[in-house]
């Protein structure tokens, strides 16, 4: 008689979430699914299997990686499953994006429950590259063959269309609800009573809280608090002690996660870190494990009886090395390293597959003109100035004393003052947004790319319009990508997919970035992950100071600001 496919027994130490116990079990597979588990009378000596971890919030494409690729990776450390918003493809693309993401992502390793986007644009202060209304959600979370949609509304950012009931808004939550689906929120700062009404809408989670008063306020209120370690917003210094107070509306979110850093771990890693913290291990596993599985309900399996056998086996219960990774009872990881085998091989693409729209031509430095109000020529004048900050997306708002020259404003490179500029990609010859920022560091050159979210137009930072103008160039060329300009030569890693992502496999693109992260840093830049700190420099939706393709900014009062101070 054959064996079904994905089929195996094994005696281990079964690490059962629901009763909170670990004992010694024979577990049984077939057909991926898990058929018996039988106690045993003794322990095994070493290795756990437990199920496999849950990225409960990220954005696939800001790996620059497909959801092929980035599952590969994901199984290396443990992960059986994401939680993920198409949203920054469908900016750029609308819903052949979201398509292209679905299609790729059945080729993965991993388990990908996409949401639809909520905010495509993000908001009517940028230019983006498509529009998806309550109509076009329709199609994503209800389609009409009758095939299964997408799992969920993906992170409503306008949070003041909800308090104020803008009717496009509240047409696309009520959607959701009306298709008994949850709808995940996105509201940095957000408290007291603009808090309660966002709450009242039905919106269930927060990705974005960055201090431990914010956390437990919502908390309060019902909402799970995921808790994200990404390679630029990093919160888990902040929030881990509401893994104590409140273990059953805790997750865990990379958000953003680049190719290096997603080589070397992914939600293992705050595991391991919050074990260490001394919380309690039947906590900290439900909130990677199980929490994320509960409150969408994924199809993901939990080590019981009748369901899919998506489960981690781990050295111990301190490092959580992972030994093995199975998804649906298939073997997709071992030891630390994605197995590619002839089922989960990664599909190929040829260069007319691609989808992307980059309308933008070359740039001059004289496009980067950003000329003073005041009709100053030569002497100073007053700006606003972003102030970004090594590990978070928000920024604040500075008024700094700025050179005039000939009628231009110049950075000061002395104050660590730099130009930015967003260039938009969609229309050619639109004016580019020009303003001004501190904490890159940067001494001489300029680094651009166009994973600048929401909307993916070109975002760059440099020393002079000379220099803006060079890694703009470089991006125009390859039509979308990550660029550094010196005088030590120019470096680009392209992303032809969207502008967003590679099809080339994780580890090539993770050593090319790793190469442009190491230039960036040589220009002097002091930041841990310059180009994802870079990426959110034209995040609107984030307070306080941002620059868009179309102007200067505030957050706080979701309204544009003059870059000049009068």
């Amino acid at each position: 008689m054959l064996t079904p496919p994905n089929s195996f027994s094994l005696n281990t130490n079964l690490v059962d979430l629901h009763n909170r116990e670990i004992r010694p079990v024979h577990l049984e597979v077939t057909g991926g699914i898990i058929t018996a588990i039988r106690p045993i009378d003794q322990a095994q000596a070493h290795g756990y299997v437990l199920p496999g971890f849950v990225d409960a919030h990220v954005h696939i494409e800001s790996s620059m990686l497909t959801p092929t690729q980035f599952g590969h990776w994901a199984a290396a450390h443990g992960t059986v499953a994401t939680v993920s918003d198409p949203h920054e493809i469908a900016n750029v693309l609308g819903l052949a994006g979201v398509r292209f993401m679905m299609a790729d992502a059945a080729h993965s390793p991993i388990k990908t429950y996409f949401g639809a986007p909520s905010c495509v644009p993000a908001t009517s202060f940028e230019t983006s590259g498509a529009v998806l209304n309550a109509d076009a959600l329709r199609t994503l979370l209800a389609p009409e063959d009758g095939s299964e949609g997408l799992v969920y509304l993906a992170e409503m950012m306008n949070y003041p269309g909800v308090i104020y009931q803008d009717p496009e808004v509240i047409a696309k939550i009520n959607l959701a609800h009306s298709l008994g689906k949850p709808v995940d929120g996105h509201a940095p700062g957000l408290r007291g009573e603009e808090l309660r009404k966002y709450v009242a809408a039905g919106i269930t989670t927060d990705h974005e809280c960055y201090t431990l008063d914010e956390a437990l306020e919502k908390a309060e209120l019902g909402m799970k608090i995921l808790i994200r370690e990404g390679s630029a917003a990093k919160n888990f210094d902040a929030l881990h002690p509401i893994i104590g107070t409140h273990p059953a509306l805790t997750m865990f979110c990379s958000d953003d996660k680049h190719p290096d850093d997603l080589l070397l771990g992914h939600i293992n890693q705050l595991v391991v870190r919050a074990i260490g913290l001394g919380y309690d291990l039947f906590d900290v596993l439900r909130a990677a494990c199980i929490n994320p599985v509960d409150h969408y309900g994924l199809a993901v399996g939990q080590c019981r009886v009748g369901e899919p056998a998506d489960m981690i086996l781990v050295e111990d219960l301190t490092d959580f090395k992972v030994l093995k990774t199975w998804v649906q009872g298939q073997l997709v990881a071992q030891d630390g390293q994605p197995l590619d085998t002839a089922q989960l091989s990664n599909p190929s693409y040829s260069e007319a597959d691609l989808p992307n729209v980059f309308a933008l031509g070359t740039v001059t430095p004289t496009n980067f003109d950003c000329r003073s109000s005041k009709h100053v020529q030569n002497g100073q004048t007053m700006a606003r100035v972003i102030v970004a900050y090594d590990g978070q997306l928000i920024t604040a708002e500075e008024i700094d004393t700025l050179p005039v020259e000939d009628g231009q404003i110049m950075a000061d490179v002395a104050q660590d003052i730099l130009h930015i500029a967003v260039v938009n990609r969609y229309t050619p010859g639109r004016p580019i947004s020009m303003a001004f920022i501190k904490g890159f560091g940067i001494k001489e050159g300029a680094i651009a790319s166009t994973v600048a979210h929401d909307s993916h137009n070109v975002v760059v930072v440099g020393t002079s319009r000379h220099w803006l103008a060079e890694a703009t160039n470089q991006l125009v060329w390859s039509k979308g990508g990550i660029s550094v300009a010196s005088r030590g030569g120019h470096k680009t890693l392209p992303l032809p997919i969207a502008g967003l992502m590679s099809p080339d496999p994780a580890e090539q693109v993770g050593a090319a970035y790793a190469e442009l992260d190491q230039a960036a840093k040589e220009l002097g830049c002091t930041l841990r992950a310059p180009f994802m700190t870079l990426s959110f420099m034209a995040l609107l939706v984030i307070p306080a100071l941002k620059l868009s393709d179309l102007g200067l900014f505030n957050g706080d009062a979701f309204a544009f600001v003059n870059t000049e101070v009068e």
